[in-house]
Formats: C-alpha cells, sequence, structure tokens
C-alpha cells in the first residue's frame, strides 16, 4: 500500500466515523462519546499528513505512534456505542470497528518498522 493509498484509506475511515457520530442520540452520552469518538476517530489521518513532513525520523516515528494511540482510542470508544447500543445500525458499526482493527494493525507494523530503521540509522 502506498502512502497516499494509506492516506486515503484514513480520510475514508475518519468520514466514516462522523457519519456515526451525526447519526448518535442526542443524549449525554451520546454527545459525550460523539464528541470524543470525532477528535480520535478524524485525528489519524491529521497525524498522518504530519507525520509524512516529519523533521526528522525520531518525530516520524513519534507521529505514527500518536496515530496508533489514537486508532487504539477509537476502537475503545467505537466498541462503547456498540455495547450502549448507541448506534443503530449494527452492520455499519462493525464494518467501522473492522477498518479500526484493520488500521491498528497496519501502524502496529509501521511503527515497528519505523523504529527499526531509527535504531539502524543510529538514532
Amino acid at each position: 500500500m502506498t502512502k497516499s493509498e494509506l492516506e486515503k484509506r484514513l480520510i475514508l475511515f475518519a468520514v466514516m466515523v462522523i457519519e456515526i457520530v451525526n447519526d448518535l442520540p442526542n443524549t449525554k452520552a451520546g454527545n459525550h462519546l460523539g464528541s470524543q469518538l470525532v477528535r480520535s476517530g478524524t485525528s489519524p489521518a491529521l497525524n498522518y499528513g504530519e507525520a509524512q513532513s516529519g523533521e526528522s525520523k525520531r518525530d516520524f516515528v513519534h507521529k505514527i505512534k500518536i496515530v496508533l494511540k489514537e486508532l487504539r482510542e477509537t476502537l475503545v470508544c467505537l466498541k462503547i456505542i456498540e455495547e450502549a447500543s448507541l448506534y443503530p445500525s449494527k452492520d455499519k458499526l462493525q464494518s467501522v470497528i473492522k477498518e479500526n482493527d484493520e488500521l491498528v494493525s497496519i501502524f502496529v507494523k509501521s511503527s515497528e518498522t519505523a523504529e527499526k530503521n531509527l535504531r539502524l540509522a543510529g538514532g
């Protein structure tokens, strides 16, 4: 997968998250989780864009780890929404959770590779 393909995938993921947030109930729980989810679910695309312009290899690794952290936070938020039955479409929610899982796997590997390359470069 190229950098631009991965960025596009993160952008589409952010859009799916936004769609879910827009369909959450207008309740204290729905509003609280929606606010949290829109921040953590759009952050990976934004931070990945920043990582591409990292000031150093160390900065790149740091930003990739932020992407991973935000994806993990998003996953927990989605699971809370699922368990609390706050979202009407189980299929759409499961689709977003699956994509989140796949993105976590990609960025775990990317983080490991970037750290290895940093060590090999003497950083």
